[in-house]
């Protein structure tokens, strides 16, 4: 059983790894692309509409696609004064607490209020509403589903490594990110 459940935390976090680290590469084309909107903008009087709206989406999607790769990491915020000197155990009833009661709610509703939005846009194909802007902005509104899957994939994997540490097998402890061989 636990060979199953290793194999499946292994591929979530996999596909949440190979995404957070080519997504994350966004970043340094973010900063680039700032810039030159910068300096085109106010040392030449030269701007595009474009461009301007390339780094806002990239922001957007770097945010949203890296989600599961931050929870994977324990990246996202918590109560350090609760969490931090809390036993091994403890912690895992509060990932599973936190992921039940905070995560799941939260992507459920995001799903549930995004798919309609996400689909609409899809079917009218839909653009920048500036002249000049990009074309394509229902495949940055897909980010958002895509955020709702990686995310709560994640939690799926954050789940079962905290009910293996609540069974006695420290070494699924989130922190450690990859289980042991064979357990």
């Amino acid at each position: 059983m636990t060979g199953s459940i290793a194999g499946i935390v292994r591929a979530i976090e996999a596909l949440n790894d190979a995404v957070g680290r080519t997504v994350s590469w966004l970043a340094v084309v973010l900063v680039f692309t700032t810039c030159l909107v910068a300096v085109l903008r106010y040392g030449f009087s030269i701007g595009f509409v474009w461009m301007q709206e390339l780094y806002v989406w990239m922001h957007a999607a770097v945010f949203l696609l890296v989600s599961g790769y931050t929870l994977q990491h324990e990246g996202h915020v918590r109560i350090d004064v609760f969490y931090g000197p809390a036993s091994l155990r403890t912690k895992a009833w509060i990932n599973i607490f936190g992921t039940l009661v905070f995560l799941f709610p939260m992507l459920a509703l995001i799903a549930y209020v995004g798919t309609p939005y996400v689909l609409l846009s899809w079917t009218r194909l839909e653009a920048s509403q500036e002249a000049g802007g990009l074309h394509g902005l229902f495949l940055l509104k897909s980010c958002m589903l895509g955020f709702v899957v990686l995310l709560a994939l994640q939690g799926v994997a954050l789940l079962l490594r905290s009910a293996m540490v609540i069974a006695g097998n420290p070494e699924w402890d989130p922190s450690n990110r990859k289980p042991a061989d064979g357990h």
